[in-house]
């Protein structure tokens, strides 16, 4: 274990032995912030089918509403009375601000320098305090759970097992919408959406094939499978933010090897066309994480037959946006 994160065995034990309880009483907790997302369908051809689970809809335009809300509502009044801090590419500490701001408690979000105008325009209009930092000195945060600062109570954007939990809701969802489903596909950042998926679906009792899906250039789950350990890689930057980070976290680790099933990974070309197909076809507007899902659940790689692709935010700069899309015209 890095000798930086003490804080990681406990935490593994406490998200293993997350319950079927544990995962039904956060979809209560988180009700009256997150919506029940709808599942949409994509295509159905040659006897497979594919749906969107579509989270770039939720408040604030990401699924870490849901993890956000969840790990709030695990603390006391009194652990929030000197404030919360946490560490973000941008989405988790949005989820985190919306349930703050309903309890009155106050955030300060670590923020990566090169972190999406449009996130870094979001927090400000809900009241968060930020503080840049270059992404050596975020991921050192990230693994000591210590900013340097007196800012509050530290809540991990992934490791938690209340974020973890959070995000499993989304399994009770789509076990509840499409019981034929077999394989879900859902974009790696940290790795707390797919692992909270998987656990949810353990809980249940139901057999479902996770994919995790990384692009070309900044694919730190799939070289960690292959050196069956998590393994430093150059990261090339792209539109597709807060996914990919250097390294898969230590942390981490044990519960994406054994709870993945496979890592599909698919170029940022593929990425941009998916995107397109999902503002054309479906009329959705998501950023490149969430086109990351659906570009590998229409990978020949992926496979299944009832596949799932969640998209996993919709906040995306405008211009870029407007860029990819005008590609596709060209």
């Amino acid at each position: 274990m890095n000798p930086q994160m003490p804080w990681a065995p406990a935490f593994q034990e406490a998200t293993w032995n997350s319950s079927l309880g544990d995962f039904e009483a956060a979809a209560e907790r988180i009700a009256g912030l997150a919506l029940r997302s709808p599942l949409i369908p994509f295509s159905d051809e040659g006897g497979r089918a594919i749906r969107l689970k579509a989270e770039n809809l939720q408040p604030l335009g990401s699924f870490k509403v849901r993890c956000g809300a969840n790990a709030l509502a695990a603390l006391s009044d009194k652990q929030l009375s000197g404030g919360i801090a946490t560490v973000s590419a941008g989405n988790f500490a949005q989820g985190l601000a919306l349930a703050a701001r309903a309890r009155g408690v106050r955030l300060t979000a670590h923020i990566q320098d090169s972190a999406s105008p449009v996130k870094l325009e979001a927090l400000r209009a809900l009241g968060v305090t930020l503080v840049p930092q270059t992404p050596e000195a975020w991921m050192r945060i990230a693994l000591s759970r210590e900013t340097g600062a007196d800012d509050g109570l530290f809540i991990h954007p992934v490791c938690e097992p209340a974020v973890i939990r959070g995000n499993g809701t989304i399994g009770l969802e789509l076990a509840a919408d499409w019981p034929e489903l077999d394989t879900v596909v859902a974009p790696i950042g940290g790795g707390g959406l797919a692992i909270g998926i998987a656990l949810a679906f353990r809980a249940l009792g139901r057999p479902v094939r996770l994919v995790a899906c990384e692009a070309e250039g900044a694919a730190p789950l799939a070289a960690a499978k292959r050196a069956g350990r998590p393994v430093a890689i150059e990261r090339t930057p792209s539109f597709i933010d807060a996914v990919g980070s250097t390294s898969v976290l230590d942390a981490m680790w044990p519960l994406l090897n054994d709870l993945v099933d496979d890592v599909v990974v698919v170029s940022v070309d593929e990425v941009r066309a998916a995107l397109r197909l999902l503002a054309t076809r479906n009329h959705l507007i998501v950023e490149g994480a969430g086109a990351l899902a659906l570009a590998a659940a229409m990978s020949p790689k992926t496979g299944g037959r009832n596949v799932v692709a969640v998209l996993s935010g919709g906040n995306i700069d405008p211009a870029t946006f407007c860029q990819i899309l005008s590609e596709g015209s060209r």
